[in-house]
């Protein structure tokens, strides 16, 4: 197992003053053990972090007393990733955790290779139970399975090492193959009605020169007054 040495730290302590000495600020906690404020040596942490994840036992050491713990938590910073703060789960002896595992894809599919399949991972991870001492980093998915176009992988299919159970329904899909579909687009209906056709040539107004009568107007203008006696 990875171990990191620890020292206790008071809360109170500035945590960017705890950092730019190369110290990690960090707690640990868990069922039976109360909120407990640390530092760590900031190298040693991402070197276990990278080895360990989020699913392996950390061991923290402090003196004579020792933690098994998960890395529960990790705060960076946004722009440059780097690690601010860590929350390490205590975990209890002689039982079982609950935890969730990295999948890795591994092998080459025929279905993909040869008759142009594409490939979909459904999960990235996967709910598992073990005793902290049997608890993988991760579990390997191998997609050499996938033979045929629409094969899938479903988590009862997974082979995991001794000591490790499923926590999700063994019928889960974990990846499959689908047929790749040449998307056509579909021709553009033009709706006629819509259009609007723009009269050529100046509008002429009635009244206006060159302007037809309105209807009555020629019969009116034609009729003279009956001439007086």
């Amino acid at each position: 197992m990875l171990s990191l040495n620890i020292t206790k730290r008071d809360p109170k302590q500035s945590p960017d003053k705890i950092r730019s000495t190369g110290q990690l600020p960090a707690v640990f906690y868990g069922p039976k053990e109360a909120t407990t404020s640390i530092v760590v040596p900031m190298a040693d942490f991402k070197k276990a972090w990278k080895e360990a994840g989020e699913s392996s036992v950390i061991v923290l050491k402090d003196g004579a007393h020792e933690h098994e713990t998960l890395i529960h938590d990790v705060d960076v910073h946004p722009l440059s990733g780097e690690p601010r703060h860590a929350d390490f789960y205590v975990l209890e002896k002689g039982k079982k955790v609950t935890v969730d595992v990295s999948l890795t894809f591994a092998g080459v599919s025929p279905a993909v290779k040869d008759l142009g399949g594409i490939l979909v991972k459904v999960m990235r991870e996967i709910t598992i139970e073990a005793a902290p001492k049997d608890l993988p980093r991760e579990i390997v998915v191998d997609i050499a399975k996938l033979v045929q176009l629409n094969d899938a992988i479903h988590a009862k299919d997974l082979t995991l090492p001794s000591g490790v159970t499923l926590k999700v329904s063994p019928e889960e899909i974990v990846a499959s193959v689908t047929e790749a579909k040449e998307e056509v687009e579909a021709p553009t209906t033009i709706d006629m009605s819509a259009i609007e056709v723009e009269a050529k040539g100046k509008e002429v107004k009635e009244g206006e020169e060159g302007a037809a009568p309105a209807p009555g107007a020629a019969a009116k203008s034609e009729a003279k007054p009956a001439a007086k006696k």
